[in-house]
């Protein structure tokens, strides 16, 4: 496979992902050279590789500047990475004001993952001024475009009846889009409506694919609400998302 990239070749997601999987040093070399050739969605992409450290010495300094970039010719993703290494601290101070405004432009321009970013400071009032009205508004938005995280949240307003009517089917509708959409934590919503539904069996084939996918934190806290649940074989899943937490927590030192 060849690893040049012309500046007129527009990149292909999926040839990219097959050049990283197979050789990420020489891939970033070809990422590099389109980047600088002025290809957008190279200089995106090379943020991303810096950020990550995936066949490039990792650098979020120069990430941030990679994003800065293409964020500046209307790269929407390279924006909201901007939003992020602004708000986690990623080649920067961390400063949620600036990140709120980053992911504000990319939100109001279309993109979901922005949107659920927006949404998220909006609803816990970091950078801007909480807002749990417009907060949900962008996490609709973003679940209409098929955002599965937002999906799962917006399915917690509406459970909830935080802030608009409570409406139990609707809930469940976006709990089991977010599932099937691949999100860990709507997996685990949406197990314990099917709980809820005495469908035990089919949501321990969902609380199994929450474990296999969930972060640290979600881990930590999945475990207590399983010890309390009231079925047995859902009570059992306790343990196996403590010790993968645990696991997870050995591999990070």
């Amino acid at each position: 496979m060849s690893f040049q990239l012309r500046r007129e070749e527009v990149l292909d997601g999926e040839q990219l992902k097959s050049m990283l999987d197979e050789s990420p040093a020489r891939a970033a070399q070809a990422i590099l050279m389109a980047a600088r050739e002025g290809v957008v969605d190279a200089q995106a992409l090379l943020g991303q590789i810096l950020l990550d450290g995936r066949g490039i010495a990792q650098d979020q300094a120069l990430a941030l500047r990679w994003f800065d970039i293409a964020a500046r010719q209307g790269h929407l993703m390279a924006r909201n990475m901007l939003g992020r290494c602004h708000e986690h601290g990623w080649g920067c101070v961390a400063d949620a004001s600036v990140a709120a405004r980053h992911y504000q432009i990319a939100a109001d321009s279309g993109l979901d993952w922005a949107m659920y970013n927006y949404a998220n400071l909006l609803a816990t009032g970091r950078g801007v001024v909480e807002d749990q009205p417009q907060a949900l508004s962008f996490y609709h938005r973003a679940a209409e475009l098929g955002h599965a995280k937002s999906m799962n949240l917006l399915g917690r307003y509406l459970e909830e009846g935080h802030f608009c009517p409570a409406d139990a089917k609707a809930a469940r509708d976006w709990y089991q889009r977010s599932a099937v959409g691949g999100d860990f934590r709507g997996q685990f919503s949406y197990a314990a409506v099917l709980a809820d539904e005495g469908r035990v069996d089919e949501a321990l084939v969902w609380l199994r694919k929450a474990l296999d996918g969930g972060n640290l934190s979600f881990l930590r806290v999945a475990s207590q609400a399983l010890a309390s649940a009231s079925d047995p074989h859902i009570r059992a899943f306790a343990a196996e998302f403590n010790q993968r937490f645990l696991q997870l927590c050995e591999e990070r030192k």
